[in-house]
């Protein structure tokens, strides 16, 4: 599953990738993180506020930062 954290690398940014690894690591999912910081590419991906989280491409959360039971239910 291709996982990716949009964000400058703030603190917010920072949580929401490690909360990400804990939800997909407890579901025992089979998972590419990647932390995506160039500021033209956040914004080509329509991304208005971060921290933002796509999944397989796909934006599912944007200018918050999910616990990792949030994130839990968005990967099952």
């Amino acid at each position: 599953m291709n996982l990716q954290i949009f964000g400058s690398g703030c603190a917010k940014c920072r949580t929401l990738a490690t909360n990400t690894e804990a939800a997909a690591q407890s579901l025992g999912i089979d998972y590419e993180l990647e932390k995506v910081t160039d500021m033209n590419a956040i914004i080509d991906a329509g991304i208005m506020r971060t921290p933002a989280l796509a999944v397989e491409g796909e934006i599912v959360v944007e200018g918050k930062v999910l616990s990792p039971e949030e994130i839990k239910r968005l990967l099952a």
